[in-house]
């Protein structure tokens, strides 16, 4: 038995001022085949991670092709996209015959010219391996759960958490599905039911931490093999945008269409009552430096790296420094001249320095202080679940009672060591701010006696009705109020 695997992928908000070119895909994630590293999963390369562990002890042959990723930004080149479809379609012809496909995407990436870049992917694969190889696929939920990628796929898993900790796992769940239907015991069939709505679903809060664990608690059982909600993103001006559920069912199609229909209803009647409430900024701070307990954790959403922002906004940092707030400390701020400038200075300067405020206008206006330099550090990382996430260049800076982390490779914060590779405790901090919209709960959530979602003026709209798209499939909730869900679709 052979199965061929291989990554390409990216989260594309496709109104982020900072395009994605090739040159991103090279600073994050661009292995050829046999050069992934062992030792755990880069983004969306977990099918490649898995394979390779189980390949040679359950009987199967892994062809391993090439593996782009590139951080959440603006839409990619479109002549770089197909540069890399075609390596891995290439690839993948030069490995025939193959039983399966194991691919890695995101299901969020735009490229010019493509808006479903996986779909694309997807149905050029399918006319290379014929109709009887089968194919499974692992997307984030963060997707548009397009019709073409559907009818292109066998078996599609998407990450049941978020944050998304559960990479691994999923990988595992396709590799499981894939190699039973290869081997007959399981004949999946897939149905699909569109909410009509854009909303964010954070797992660590109810209501969706209980409707993610009675997902889970289904699958196995009754001739249910896989459920997946496809949360949408909101940023991705696509056509298919939206909430979307998927069930994968053993041979029995009127089964999958009646879960799918009913969890689907359910997300439904939870419009307008997944996401967590915010503040706005002066009232965010005011409330967290209120609280008589340490630290509280203030998210701001806005400004997520992860959604394709900058990360440099300035409002709240300016806030917190014109405000005298003490004990604070705020991360990530990109800014690569910032922390060069930081490096020629050295470790204890105090030098006049400006940060931050510098891609576009949702940016806010750049930093001018006097601050002292805290900490320095090469080539940092970030944990995220199994994953170490890379920081780059990295300074710690002190402007009255407030400390900033500066970065020189753009991410979102995840993990406590975005603050402790620089000497900055979270722990005994009054104010912990991290720029992230929910991946930030997996490590900060356990130390947080309180957690406040903060809306500063970055370029990710909460209010889903404030962002000009154009091309989304209409009606659809919030920006239409009575949108009805559109139900199964074929």
């Amino acid at each position: 038995m052979r199965l061929f695997t291989a990554t390409l992928a990216t989260e594309t908000n496709t109104f982020s001022p900072l395009p994605t070119s090739l040159a991103n895909y090279h600073e994050s994630v661009f292995f050829r085949p046999g050069e992934h590293p062992a030792d755990a999963p880069r983004m969306c390369t977990a099918p490649l991670v898995v394979g390779r562990a189980r390949a040679a002890k359950e009987g199967f042959a892994l062809i391993e092709g090439s593996c782009f990723a590139a951080s959440p930004a603006g839409t990619t080149n479109r002549a770089d996209y197909e540069t890399m479809r075609d390596e891995i379609l290439g690839q993948l012809e030069a490995a025939l015959p193959i039983d399966g496909l194991l691919l890695g995407l995101h299901g969020a990436m735009v490229a010019h010219g493509y808006d479903d870049v996986e779909g694309d992917i997807l149905s050029r694969a399918r006319a290379i391996v014929g109709p009887k190889c089968v194919i499974g696929v692992e997307l984030d939920p963060h997707c548009h759960l397009t019709v073409k990628r559907v009818a292109a796929a066998d078996v599609i898993v998407l990450y049941k958490e978020f944050p998304h900790t559960d990479v691994v796992e999923r990988a595992e769940e396709v590799l499981d599905l894939v190699l039973a239907t290869l081997r007959g015991t399981i004949k999946p069939v897939t149905s699909v039911y569109d909410c009509r709505q854009i909303q964010s679903y954070p797992t660590t809060l109810q209501p969706m931490r209980g409707l993610v664990d009675r997902i889970k608690a289904m699958e196995g059982k009754d001739g249910i093999l896989s459920v997946s909600i496809a949360h949408c993103f909101p940023y991705g001006d696509v056509p298919e945008i939206g909430t979307r559920v998927l069930v994968i069912a053993d041979g029995d199609k009127e089964k999958a269409d009646a879960l799918a229909t009913r969890l689907g209803e359910e997300l439904v009647a939870l419009r307008g009552r997944t996401q967590p409430p915010s503040f706005d900024v002066a009232a965010g701070i005011k409330e967290g430096v209120a609280f008589n307990d340490l630290p509280v954790v203030i998210a701001d959403p806005a400004d997520n790296a992860g959604g394709g922002a900058p990360s440099d906004n300035t409002d709240i940092v300016r806030h917190l420094i014109d405000t005298k707030v003490d004990n604070a400390c705020l991360g990530p701020i990109w800014d690569p001249i910032a922390v060069r400038l930081c490096f020629d200075a050295g470790l204890g300067a105090r030098i006049a320095l400006r940060f931050g405020g510098k891609i576009a206008p949702s940016s806010g206006q750049p930093v001018d202080a006097e601050v002292e330099i805290l900490g320095l550090r090469r080539d940092a990382r970030q944990s995220f679940g199994p994953t170490q996430v890379p920081l780059g260049d990295c300074a710690a800076i002190r402007i009255g009672g407030v400390d900033v982390v500066l970065i020189s490779n753009r991410t979102q914060a995840t993990g406590l060591e975005l603050f402790t590779n620089l000497g900055i405790d979270p722990w005994r901090k009054k104010i912990v701010v991290v720029k992230s919209t929910n991946h930030f709960m997996a490590a900060y959530g356990p130390i947080a006696k309180k957690v406040i979602y903060v809306e500063s003026s970055g370029p990710l709209q909460r209010d889903h009705r404030k962002v000009p798209y154009t091309k989304i499939m209409r009606p659809i909730w919030p920006i239409d109020a009575d949108a009805r869900p559109l139900g199964l679709i074929h």
